[in-house]
């Protein structure tokens, strides 16, 4: 199995800040838009953005919710892997607002469709945009594009993108891996 580093901690610290400068354009005070990590990975880079708007750019009260896909997904009764859900915690109404589901890899597009179903359970969206760290852009199952990417990756089917987060495993970093 071998290993190449695709974004080291300086290089995401930069993505997120581009990130961050990129919602605010669309949707400046963000009176009217909601922020939705969708579990489990990417909620670490949802908290990271929220942190960015209100610290860094003085943004008052980002809504951060968290959204739970296991039982949404069209794969979920085909494996004998005991699955373990996570919490979804979405504590503000999503009726009307702009949706912006967070997420670390785009990869098939598979979790975003789950994310679309299962967001219809809190209200209606009036809109809903997709943030990604990575676009692994030649892997996609569905019609599904990002709104906002962090970088785009070329990556064939043998390799996974894998992005550690400080919070969970003590770095921040992207790395190419194949088997």
């Amino acid at each position: 199995m071998s290993q190449k580093i695709l974004l080291t901690s300086k290089e995401i610290a930069i993505i997120l800040h581009r990130l961050a400068c990129q919602l605010i354009e669309k949707h400046l005070d963000f009176s009217n838009t909601i922020l939705i990590g969708i579990q489990p990975r990417g909620t670490f880079l949802a908290e990271r953005l929220k942190t960015l708007l209100e610290s860094d750019y003085q943004i008052k009260d980002v809504a951060l919710g968290y959204l739970d896909i296991t039982f949404f997904r069209d794969d979920f009764r085909r494996t004998d892997k005991l699955l373990e859900a996570n919490q979804t915690k979405i504590d503000f109404l999503v009726e009307g607002k702009n949706v912006i589901f967070i997420d670390d890899v785009l990869y098939t597009g598979r979790s975003i469709r789950s994310a679309l179903t299962a967001i219809q359970s809190f209200g209606r969206p009036s809109e809903i945009e997709l943030l990604v760290l990575i676009d692994r852009r030649f892997s996609r199952h569905l019609p599904i594009q990002p709104d906002y990417r962090g970088r785009q990756v070329d990556a064939i089917n043998n390799e996974k993108v894998i992005v550690s987060w400080q919070e969970h495993e003590n770095e921040d970093a992207v790395y190419l891996v194949t088997n």
